[in-house]
């Protein structure tokens, strides 16, 4: 009987189970997992407060890294423009609203109506010659002005103006890819692998706007307007394969340049609303567009020369085309802190994100005078010191003088008879400053009697920012809080003093007093005069002077003839040639 001896293996186990060293190491990394998961399960939860350190960086690098700026387009300055040419035609203020414009092509998510609110509150800093009337109304969300209104309508504790006209219309196409290049080179070896690639595109976007009559809701012919602009995009990318024996090595560059839409909506929703209102006001809009800085290319090539000069020369050149504005006295000795003054001033008067420090946005803001299209069609430097404009002399450019605190003053009041007021007619002045600066206002009645309308309890600050129209009383608000009202028949006047520093506190005594009010032991408006040019030589004076006419006396009822019935005689109200701006 022969003995076999036999091994078995188990059913599970593979065919093939590998050389013994190999199943050495898989058992020895199976006990250093079994090892590890057990040690986990044991540890103790983790102490936050050893990361601390690391997690207290967390609200830092939560914040952006570079600055905001002022959403600007190229019609920036076409609407300041815009502003002051509405005023100086004395165009009334007008209520207006808009509807919703919406985007047909649905490739551009834009909030365009804000930016026709936006546009239109550029357009009337100084003139106010739009009000905005909210009709916003959204049935699916409802915010909290939308539920109040809804209440206080129906208990008419809030009244709804009517507006005279509406804005409508619509981005209504962006054909995309319109134009489109493309280009992709390429070498191959046995060990290199390069290649470059290149591609751009074109679109078209348009967009339409129209004015219309509100009571009606009729479009009014002949003023719209319909524009289009070119947005596109520009790539470059580059591949590099190599290889070295068994091993590769491969790098990808690339990048792109892409010309947003929303930037293009606002430039396309300025250039149309400046359109609108110069037809619907009849004035030579197109004035305002024929500025160089309306050119595309404009800040680019702005970008371009404020890169090429270092700290010290934009110092140098800031400090120049502030002493031309008035912000700085002597600019070949400006100290760092009245420069960071003076730059905040201007920052706050040009509507830039004040920061003192001379940042790219305010440049171009003191520059954009000194540049020009020459003859060829090209921005050249103008009035620039020669050390800095292309092709100058050495010789020295001597500093500007600086320019005076202009001061515009008028009266604001809608349809009324130039230089006449009915006695009981209420007045509404605007005073604007060409600049950051000080402002007093004083007002002398028909009895000869003297009040400081500004600065006044409801606006108590003397400290204005420039472009920006100061009301007296302030009509937009929804409490003035005092009226101007002629009484008497007689001339009335009003004086304004523009200064560069606050001197209330330098006035005399009885000019401090109570504002609105008549000032004790103030005569006449030369006391104000005198006192002004006795504490300072730089303010500027513009004074107003206007007529009230007493209202006629109503003739007496003819006597009732004898057996003749008398009837009650009729209540008369005076009608007012005058109203306050809508």
């Amino acid at each position: 009987m022969n003995d076999t001896v036999t091994s078995a293996r188990p059913a599970t186990a593979p065919a093939h189970s590998g050389s013994p060293a190999s199943r050495t190491w898989q058992s020895i990394c199976l006990v250093i997992a079994s090892v590890a998961l057990g040690a986990c399960a044991a540890l103790p939860p983790q102490d936050m407060r050893s990361a601390a350190d690391f997690q207290r960086q967390a609200s830092v690098e939560d914040r952006p890294v570079t600055r905001p700026v002022r959403a600007v387009s190229s019609f920036s300055e076409s609407l300041a423009c815009m502003d002051r040419m509405l005023r100086d035609h004395k165009v009334g203020s007008t209520l207006i609203t808009s509807k919703q414009i919406p985007d047909m092509s649905g490739r551009a998510p834009v909030g365009t109506k804000d930016i026709v609110i936006t546009t239109l509150s550029q357009m009337s800093r100084v003139s106010n010659a739009f009000r905005f009337v909210d009709y916003e109304v959204d049935l699916l969300r409802q915010d909290t002005v939308q539920n109040l209104t809804g209440l206080l309508l129906h208990s008419n504790q809030i009244q709804l103006q009517r507006p005279l006209l509406y804005v409508s219309g619509a981005i209504v196409y962006i054909d995309q890819s319109v134009l489109s290049n493309q280009a992709n080179v390429g070498v191959s070896g046995s060990r290199l692998d390069a290649g470059i690639s290149g591609d751009k595109n074109a679109s078209v976007l348009g967009l339409e706007l129209h004015l219309g009559e509100f009571r009606t809701r009729t479009l009014i012919p002949g003023i719209d307007a319909a524009n289009e602009i070119v947005v596109g995009s520009r790539g470059q990318g580059a591949d590099v394969a190599a290889k070295i024996g068994r091993y590769g090595l491969q790098f990808t560059l690339s990048r792109e340049a892409t010309i947003g839409t929303g930037a293009a909506v606002r430039t396309l929703v300025e250039l149309g609303m400046i359109e609108l209102v110069g037809k619907w006001a009849r004035v030579p809009y197109w004035q305002c567009l024929m500025t160089d800085t309306t050119h595309p290319e404009f800040q680019r090539q702005m970008r371009d020369w404020f890169e090429e000069m270092d700290a010290p020369a934009r110092q140098q050149i800031a400090a120049r085309g502030l002493a031309a504005r008035g912000y700085l006295a002597d600019a070949g000795r400006a100290d760092p802190a009245a420069m960071r003054d003076a730059l905040a001033r201007f920052q706050a008067g040009e509507r830039v994100v004040v920061s003192g420090e001379l940042t790219f946005e305010t440049y171009e803001r003191l520059m954009r005078d000194y540049v020009a299209l020459d003859e060829q069609g090209r921005f050249a430097k103008v009035g620039w010191p020669a050390s800095f404009a292309p092709g100058g002399t050495s010789a020295p450019v001597p500093y500007p003088a600086p320019a005076p605190l202009d001061l515009t003053l008028r009266i604001a009041n809608n349809n009324f008879n130039e230089g006449v007021f009915d006695a009981g007619q209420r007045i509404y002045l605007s005073a604007t400053l060409s600049r950051a600066g000080h402002l007093y206002c004083f007002y002398q009645d028909a009895n000869g009697r003297v009040s400081r309308l500004f600065p006044n309890p409801f606006q108590r600050s003397a400290q204005v920012v420039g472009s920006s129209a100061v009301r007296m009383p302030d009509w937009m608000s929804g409490m003035p809080g005092y009226a101007i009202e002629s009484l008497n028949a007689g001339t009335e006047r009003v004086a304004c003093h523009a200064t560069d520093q606050d001197v209330f506190a330098a006035l005399p005594e009885p000019l401090q007093g109570q504002a609105i009010l008549p000032l004790a032991g103030v005569a006449s408006l030369d006391v104000v005069d005198q006192a002004f040019s006795q504490i300072t030589t730089g303010a500027t004076r513009r004074t107003l002077s206007w007529e009230v006419r007493a209202l006629p006396v109503p003739a007496a009822p003819p006597s009732p003839s004898p057996g003749t019935s008398q009837s009650a005689p009729q209540s008369t109200s005076p009608s007012s040639s005058g109203s306050a701006p809508r």
